[in-house]
């Protein structure tokens, strides 16, 4: 009987849905019940109403949503009969259809997600043995150590504990190549990882050779160990003390549980944070995943495993032979299986680890594009929407994330739209100005505030769709080749503590600059037009609104590209530990101010400190955080800035051994407490009236960066030019 009602009342509320979606009003009635539906959402938003009232703000969001998807299907589509029209207009009204879609998908994931799960390392009763691999390819041996060392240092008993390095570079494969340079490195690295493994007590394992990559490379790691938990971390990403307290308590809740993941936290900018210098005030884009979807997808038992910074159930694992080695995205199509199988996971929401992540605009690239070919591989191969054994939600949740990627679509779709007017006279929207604005304004300004109500301080206005832009370019061909020869991708790993030394423009910058000129001539027609065509004024605007508005993007990708020259990838992280220096065999009061994965700032109380000059060796000693003796780290002074009765002391660390690997990594990543402050000392919401001038000014500005950036890179080449000239005429 409470079926049957919850069927009828849910049947009403659609058909009144559908009544009102489809009711037949003038544009004067649209133009007001869309003012009123914003006003009432923006009232609950100043409000900071949440609970049903957040519900009700994105039910009227919807209900405009949906009266622009009928009225846009119904009535702008131009006539079958002018394929010059109607073909790109299709195109256009399927890329709109693309995004309504997605924000349905991630209504339905985020509109409530979990709230975050409380910490729990003082709880757990019990500690299963857990093999910890850290698979590697071509990775730094420094890098290696830091974040084996912090495995090693993991705050669990020593005998239910064991760290593995697998490496992929030193294959029997590789040692044996017939490229004498190739077989030189492997073996070479080969004997330089085993004896950083034989002194920091970790478990070296290769394989003979490199098949089905990282997974491939996981799968022996499984064959050769028998914990009852595999914890994953990618070899820069290092573990704080208490990760496995915090994650190894939630397998004794749930039998059925084969993952629980945390999030994936960087102490470095990506090209876009690093170039435009938001690192240290705006949230980074992997936080919206992390902080919001992963949490969303939880609720319905769709998080999912993210490569790295994760514990999964051996159990699980064997019961599907191991680790998926269909696709390049190895992580989900694992939990996809797993799920499918009737598997639970967990996310828990607290930065456990700290990784780099690529710092050149090429890098970042390159691991995106391995990112959607891989979930294109899966939604060819698993199609996650006929996937047997998943629930509803769970299809749902995984359509999500692999739709997603189709993005580059869409994206190229509303870039070139208005220029298919602006240049060319089609017709590809029929609409006049006063419809745009009852119907299209309204849309756009609610699709706006829908995203500031489910993505908040997560997500700051326009920054979503200039990382599509930045990433449209590139993995457009990237996504079309994987959608053709599914196949063809190969995993490629992403480079790992990158530096630049000098300022320079992305070798993969030109499509950017070339985008923008073409909007800038567009930008120059659009006001042409509305001089010499004065009777289609009202179009021409609002065709060169949406002209400028990419323009505006466009402008500010200009300054992503434009890469700034830094000596490290790695940045310098806040702490506040006591210590003491040691100079020519003395001890000195002093506290460590800032730790980075090279080197420390110290302050010193300098009333009984020797005169120091640059590159005097010194000792820094400190208490670990898990307790115990003083411990000492060799260190060399790089910079000295005395003021008043303290001394501010730059130190480079010299590690000559793994006791040392293993104090740095205490220093850096040992308190996962710092990255939690961190990230929430950036979380705030500018709202999006100040957010969009905010981005509007940033846009000017690395607009004229990049053109900087372009005509002094064009000096150079006009120099070697005129040099080649000379040359020739001799």
């Amino acid at each position: 009987m409470q079926t049957a009602r919850s069927i009828l009342i849910w049947a009403a509320v659609s058909l009144c849905g559908i009544v009102l979606i489809t009711l037949p009003v003038n544009l004067q009635t649209q133009l007001i019940a869309s003012v009123v539906a914003v006003t009432f959402m923006a009232v609950i938003k100043v409000l900071k109403r949440q609970g049903t009232w957040r519900l009700v703000a994105l039910a009227l969001g919807t209900s405009i949503v949906l009266r622009y998807v009928y009225w846009r299907t119904t009535n702008t589509l131009p006539p079958v009969n002018q394929p010059e029209n109607f073909i790109p207009g299709l195109l256009l009204y399927l890329a709109e259809m693309y995004n309504v879609a997605m924000l349905m998908l991630s209504l339905f994931i985020v509109a409530t997600p979990l709230p975050s799960r409380p910490v729990r390392a003082a709880r757990v009763q019990q500690f299963p043995s857990v093999d910890v691999f850290v698979p590697s390819y071509n990775e730094d041996i420094n890098l290696l150590a830091n974040t084996l060392a912090s495995a090693k240092a993991m705050d669990y008993p020593a005998d239910k504990l064991q760290v593995w390095l697998l490496d992929d570079g030193g294959t029997l494969q590789k040692r044996n190549s017939t490229k004498v340079l190739e077989s030189q490195a492997a073996i070479a690295r080969h004997n330089e990882l085993r004896q950083l493994c034989q002194e920091l007590d970790v478990r070296y394992l290769t394989r003979e050779r490199n098949e089905h990559a990282k997974a491939g490379n996981l799968n022996n790691g499984l064959q050769h160990s028998n914990g009852d938990l595999i914890a994953v971390f990618d070899a820069d990403h290092a573990p704080a003390r208490d990760f496995l307290l915090e994650t190894v308590g939630y397998f004794e809740d749930d039998p059925k549980l084969f993952l629980v993941q945390t999030p994936h936290f960087f102490i470095n900018p990506d090209p876009l944070e690093r170039n435009l210098r938001t690192f240290d005030n705006m949230p980074s884009e992997n936080e919206m995943f992390y902080g919001i979807i992963q949490r969303g997808l939880d609720k319905w038992n769709a998080a999912f495993f993210c490569g790295s910074a994760a514990v999964l159930s051996r159990k699980a694992l064997e019961s599907q032979n191991g680790f998926s080695g269909i696709s390049i995205t190895e992580d989900c199509e694992t939990a996809l299986a797993l799920h499918g199988a009737g598997w639970n996971s967990i996310y828990v929401d607290r930065p456990l680890i700290a990784g780099l992540q690529p710092a050149t605009f090429a890098s970042f690239i390159g691991q995106r594009s391995r990112w959607a070919q891989g979930m294109m591989q899966i939604l060819r191969f698993r199609f996650p929407l006929l996937k047997r054994g998943l629930t509803l939600p769970q299809r749902l949740c995984y359509m999500s994330s692999t739709l997603f990627w189709l993005f580059p679509f869409p994206r190229a779709i509303f870039l070139f739209a208005p220029l298919c007017y602006l240049f060319f006279d089609l017709e590809i929207f029929t609409a006049s100005g006063s419809e745009f604005l009852a119907y299209t304004l309204a849309y756009m300004l609610v699709n706006l505030m829908m995203q500031n109500y489910l993505y908040g301080s997560f997500r700051w206005p326009w920054i979503s769709e200039l990382y599509e832009y930045v990433q449209m370019v590139h993995l457009l061909p990237a996504v079309i080749s994987v959608i053709f020869n599914p196949r063809k991708p190969t995993f490629k790993v992403t480079a790992k503590d990158e530096s630049i030394a000098v300022s320079r423009l992305s070798e993969i910058s030109r499509p950017f600059f070339v985008i923008f000129a073409v909007q800038v001539i567009a930008l120059l027609i659009t006001i042409y037009r509305i001089y010499a065509e004065p009777y289609k004024a009202d179009v021409t605007l609002v065709v060169g609104a949406w002209n400028l508005i990419n323009l505006i993007l466009a402008g500010c990708a200009l300054g992503v590209v434009s890469e700034r020259g830094e000596r490290s990838s790695s940045r310098r992280i806040r702490v506040d530990r006591r210590s003491e220096l040691g100079v020519n065999g003395k001890w000195h009061s002093a506290s460590i101010e800032d730790v980075s994965v090279h080197g420390a700032r110290l302050n010193v109380f300098n009333k009984e400190l020797d005169p120091l000059v640059v590159s005097t060796e010194a000792t820094l000693r400190f208490q670990p955080y898990g307790g115990g003796d003083m411990q000492t780290l060799p260190v060399v002074v790089r910079n000295i800035h005395p003021s008043g009765d303290i001394t501010t002391i730059g130190c480079q660390y010299v590690p000559k051994g793994a006791a040392d690997h293993r104090l740095i990594a205490d220093l850096v990543f040992a308190n996962s407490d710092q990255w939690t402050q961190f990230q929430q000392g950036r979380r705030r919401n500018p709202g999006i009236i100040r957010g969009t001038i905010w981005f509007l000014g940033l846009s000017l500005y690395q607009t004229s960066r990049g053109l900087l950036y372009f005509f002094r890179g064009m000096r150079p080449e006009r120099e070697a030019e005129q040099q080649r000239a000379k040359a020739g005429n001799r």
